[in-house]
């Protein structure tokens, strides 16, 4: 059986591109690029998604390759935190690595929550690579209506 390397990048580049190429592959400012420009498919912090309805709201976070053990999830003044980091992967000796287009990342994300979230209803469910947040809402009660009488 014959190897052969695929590489999805089109033939002609811009001069931007061999340029960022050039660099990348010396290795030279390995330290910013990662810091700044990950590569992973979802970036430095994983994408969200927030709905509403009438009792709650939901917060979903595409999160995938990761086990609910992975994640640390708080609440303080406010402020909901959702940090996750999963352990490196160990080598084997045995294999050489040919390419590699993807890894784990830790992460942690902040939002801000209002005075009608509910502190300690707050749920978290996580299946098939999406945190699921409940956050529901305080039950609002309505002052009964009163009838005012002029003197």
């Amino acid at each position: 059986m014959t190897f052969v390397k695929f590489n999805q990048a089109p033939a002609v580049k811009s001069f931007g591109g061999l340029v960022e190429e050039i660099f990348n592959n010396a290795g030279f400012n390995k330290a910013w690029k990662d810091d700044f420009h990950t590569n992973d498919f979802y970036g430095a912090y994983p994408p969200v998604n927030i709905t509403e309805t009438k009792d709650a709201y939901q917060v979903d976070l595409l999160v995938p390759g990761l086990s609910k053990e992975d994640f640390k999830i708080n609440l303080e003044n406010k402020t909901l935190t959702i940090s996750a980091e999963k352990a490196a992967e160990s080598k084997d000796e045995n294999q050489k690595q040919l390419r590699r287009e993807f890894s784990f990342r830790s992460f942690k994300r902040s939002f801000t929550l209002n005075e009608q979230v509910d502190a300690e209803k707050i749920q978290a469910k996580y299946e098939n690579g999406i945190l699921k947040l409940q956050l529901a809402k305080k039950e609002t009660v309505q002052d009964a209506a009163k009838v005012i009488v002029v003197e």
